[in-house]
């Protein structure tokens, strides 16, 4: 089982795990919601890479924002999966480590909702000195608690195919100083 694919099941789990102990979502607000807010979809969210991030000591990052364009509020809760692709969407060996980003501290894994038209944001990082780098051309962000994903273009060098990325938020993630 590839890294990639312990992570979509890790998250599939989470959220099965979230409704099998009836614990209820949050808001933005962090005002609860009812406690039948359903998992987003795969189908009613959009993926977008978007504010390049200044690098430095050949680091590159760039903000993941997930948009609910389905019509119903639903939750999200954790972390994105990622997987690198070369041209032709050919699969790149693709290692994600959740948590803290070279830009950014993580903050933490909550459930929160998303209302049509609301954005939920990550922020990812990587390397790019040119040793073990794989070409990418396209990035799959697979949502918490799904199995299938978005794919975004990424022309990026990616060393090992390592990536970090913080836990989604409903607010843009603060970056460090």
């Amino acid at each position: 089982m590839s890294r990639t694919s312990r992570t979509i099941t890790a998250a599939a789990a989470g959220a099965l795990l979230l409704i099998a102990t009836g614990t209820t979502a949050a808001t933005a607000s962090a005002t609860p919601a009812p406690a039948k807010t359903p998992t987003c979809r795969t189908a009613d969210l959009t993926a977008k890479i978007n504010q390049p991030l200044a690098g430095g000591m050949n680091h590159a990052g760039a903000r993941l924002v997930l948009t609910n364009t389905g019509r119903r509020t639903c939750a999200l809760r954790g972390y994105p999966g990622l997987g690198l692709e070369a041209a032709g969407h050919r699969a790149l060996r693709t290692r994600t480590e959740w948590g803290p980003t070279w830009y950014a501290d993580n903050p933490g894994v909550r459930t929160f909702t998303l209302s049509p038209g609301r954005q939920a944001q990550a922020v990812l990082s990587w390397t790019h000195t040119g040793s073990d780098g794989g070409d990418a051309r396209y990035l799959e962000v697979t949502p918490p608690a799904s199995t299938t994903h978005l794919t975004v273009p990424f022309r990026q060098q990616v060393d090992g195919g390592t990536m970090q990325v913080t836990a989604l938020s409903p607010a843009a993630v603060p970056l460090r100083g």
